[in-house]
């Protein structure tokens, strides 16, 4: 008799390191997923990006927009496997996931504008909130565990690592938070609150270490549902 496979939900926040989601750590948490033998839904939310990067310049470029929800697609491979995040209901999926990219920190939230001062998006918040008010883990990774994690349980103390980076390391813990430092090929656990989270691109330097840290959340959250 088969097992059901477990359900992992996943956010991502637009398509590229500098303005989306890093897409080597989105397609390494997906990979990851699918060799613990668990499926994988993407959702994301449908607003506008704070702003348009050219990755080859490394600048914005002025008067051009996209929209988080179509540049997500890119990487989920079209819309068959990808929600409006406000449809997302922590009841049909045993976990959460954030990879990283600057989109976690433009589009999801305005961290990268207002550090400790800032908000998650609503929409964020909610499922954050709601997967975590039902004991279900979440993964975050890279700049997440303080764009989104910190920004919206940071009152519950929840311990995160964004590897050893000090001054956003000052402004997780001023948000309510503990952080704990952390090589890039490993993760921090917080088992109270059902919280992993690993450095990946905020260390780097190599993907292939990246993904070694990568894999050990994704198995770490799989083995807290």
């Amino acid at each position: 008799m088969n097992q059901e496979k477990k359900k992992v939900a996943v956010v991502l926040s637009g398509c590229g390191v500098f303005d989306g989601t890093e897409i080597h750590e989105a397609v390494l948490t997906l990979l990851a997923v699918e060799e613990e033998n668990a499926s994988w839904h993407c959702f994301a939310p449908k607003i506008e990006q704070l702003h348009v990067i050219d990755h080859a310049k490394g600048e914005v470029v002025e008067g051009e927009k996209r929209d988080v929800f179509s540049e997500s697609a890119r990487i989920s491979r079209g819309s068959e496997k990808l929600s409006e995040l406000g449809e997302y209901d922590p009841n049909d999926f045993d976990c959460l996931l954030f990879p990283g990219g600057f989109g976690g920190a433009k589009n999801l939230s305005d961290f990268a504008i207002k550090g400790p001062e800032g908000i998650a998006l609503d929409s964020v918040e909610q499922a954050v909130r709601s997967t975590h008010s039902l004991a279900k883990p979440i993964g975050f990774i890279c700049i997440t565990p303080a764009s989104v994690g910190a920004l919206t349980l940071g009152g519950d103390q929840v311990t995160l690592t964004i590897g050893n980076d000090r001054e956003t390391a000052s402004v997780i813990e001023a948000l309510g938070s503990r952080h704990e430092d952390c090589s890039v090929e490993d993760i921090v656990v917080d088992y109270q609150n059902k919280i992993v989270s690993t450095p990946a691109y905020m260390l780097g330097p190599s993907l292939k270490q990246v993904r070694i840290g990568i894999a050990k959340l994704v198995r770490q959250v799989l083995s807290m549902t």
